[in-house]
């Protein structure tokens, strides 16, 4: 058993957690609308399916996504989204619950959650595929299992918290999208292509890797933070 937890990546699973909690705030969200139509006696299970539900999907989506990162070109291409998506993670968004219908039935409200949260989940399934596979092949498929099945519930039920954390402490948004613009460089040299054309087909040397990753976080960090102050200019003259 001690074995067993020395083995254990626990940055890789951390990894997931924080990725699942500042990506995953839109669960909340969508699971409050679905449900708000129900009785208080439903709402509990509406959200308790709504999860379970919304659990299941994520780790089918993110194990398939996981199997196509390996085919070249294809990592590429997620490290171009992981750079997309923390740039805009620095970038306020206005509320996206406005679409979100209520239902009267709990399964309703569940097939509402579970197609809602099927279109919003791309963000989540590229981010947690490519913190998965910085662990060892044969602990990758537990390690996103292990991830979604704690971050969803502090998702749901300790959303506000969360919330109120973010808003005290800004540098835990930045350092989150440091983060996967930190997963992105990893995926940038980690392609099947990049391997074969310039590593023999080996994985990158340390350097090279550590190099594209510091690059990849800071290039994130500096353009999202550029971009939210620009906007943040252009809402003050508007108001003006």
């Amino acid at each position: 058993m001690f074995d067993f937890f020395q083995q254990i990546q626990w940055s890789a699973i951390g990894q997931i957690i924080l990725i699942d909690i500042l990506l995953g705030g839109d669960n909340a969200i969508i699971i409050a609308l679905a449900c708000r139509n129900l009785q208080k006696a439903q709402r509990i299970k509406g959200i308790l399916w709504g999860t379970v539900g919304a659990i299941g999907m994520r780790v089918v989506l993110i194990l398939f996504a996981m199997e196509m990162l390996k085919i070249p070109f294809l990592r590429l291409v997620g490290g171009a989204l992981l750079v997309w998506i923390g740039i805009k993670l620095l970038i306020p968004e206005d509320d996206h619950g406005d679409g979100i219908q209520a239902s009267s039935s709990v399964w309703g409200a569940v097939k509402t959650i579970l197609i809602a949260d099927f279109v919003m989940s791309l963000d989540n399934v590229i981010a947690i595929a490519g913190a998965a596979t910085n662990a060892h092949a044969d602990h990758q498929t537990a390690y996103v299992i292990f991830g979604l099945l704690v971050s969803v519930p502090v998702i749901i039920w300790g959303s506000t918290i969360v919330l109120k954390i973010i808003d005290k402490f800004p540098l835990v948004i930045l350092f989150g999208a440091g983060l996967l613009g930190w997963l992105a460089g990893g995926m940038f040299v980690g392609d099947v292509y990049i391997q074969n054309t310039f590593f023999g087909g080996a994985e990158s040397p340390a350097v090279i890797k550590y190099t594209a990753e510091i690059g990849c976080a800071l290039l994130v960090m500096m353009v999202g933070k550029l971009i939210a102050i620009r906007k943040a200019d252009a809402a003050s003259e508007k108001a003006e």
